[in-house]
């Protein structure tokens, strides 16, 4: 009958579950801080506290009683020499369990275990400083002309740019325009009209050689017509 054994098997034997407890709480000493299940680290928590405060004492009789329990040399030097100084004034509450999401896959909660004293976040020897109030002073005739002061020289900023635009649009077209408009017609214009009249020119002397030339062709091969006839006329004669 189990009356009274209230505390979490871990689904472990008696033997398996104590050299898990014991590995956790060297793991423990030796990074200051360990993630685990839940349900393992509240195990942990009652396992580890009895130690710690053995701890405080340093003498032969409570190392080995700690060596007992933990069986590795190296976290009990750890333990009684750097830990021992900082929980020395701490009467108990040595471990902190911070709960964060499931583990996937059997989706058991999981939990960070850490030494209270190792973790500077939530360390409380920082002294408080008192927050100061600035209360806003009430207008006054030196806070009006301060706005006015401050609304001339916006007025001035908006001014200025205006007149620097106006002065560019007036001097860009009068350089552009001017050359182009007068000169370039008058010289195609030119161009134009000459090339015009030298066509013509040429169309006509064309012309002209060309109308020389075929009726002096034609005049040729009427005297080569009418010169047998006339010699055969003489000849009879």
């Amino acid at each position: 009958m189990r009356h009274g054994k209230k505390f979490n098997h871990l689904g472990r034997k008696s033997a398996h579950r104590k050299s898990m407890l014991s590995n956790m709480a060297c793991s423990l000493i030796k990074h200051k801080n360990i993630k685990t299940t839940l349900a393992k680290a509240k195990a942990l928590r009652l396992f580890i506290e009895p130690i710690l405060t053995k701890s405080k004492k340093d003498t032969t009789h409570s190392r080995r009683i700690v060596f007992s329990y933990l069986k590795q040399k190296e976290a009990i030097t750890e333990l009684f020499g750097e830990i021992a100084v900082k929980i020395k004034d701490r009467p108990g509450g040595y471990l902190r369990i911070l709960k964060i999401g499931n583990r996937l896959g059997d989706n058991a909660q999981m939990a960070y275990v850490e030494l209270v004293d190792y973790n500077d976040e939530y360390i409380n020897d920082k002294p408080n400083r008192k927050k100061s109030r600035r209360k806003r002073k009430k207008s006054t005739g030196d806070s009006v002309t301060t706005k006015e002061v401050v609304a001339e020289n916006k007025d001035l900023k908006k001014e200025t740019p205006v007149v620097e635009e106006i002065s560019v649009v007036d001097e860009t077209p009068v350089v552009d325009e001017t050359p182009v408009v007068e000169e370039t017609p008058a010289v195609e214009d030119t161009s134009v009209t000459e090339e015009t009249s030298a066509t013509e020119e040429t169309s006509a002397t064309e012309e002209t050689s060309a109308t020389e030339e075929t009726s002096a062709t034609e005049e040729s091969f009427k005297k080569d017509k009418e010169d047998p006839a006339d010699e055969d006329k003489k000849d009879k004669e």
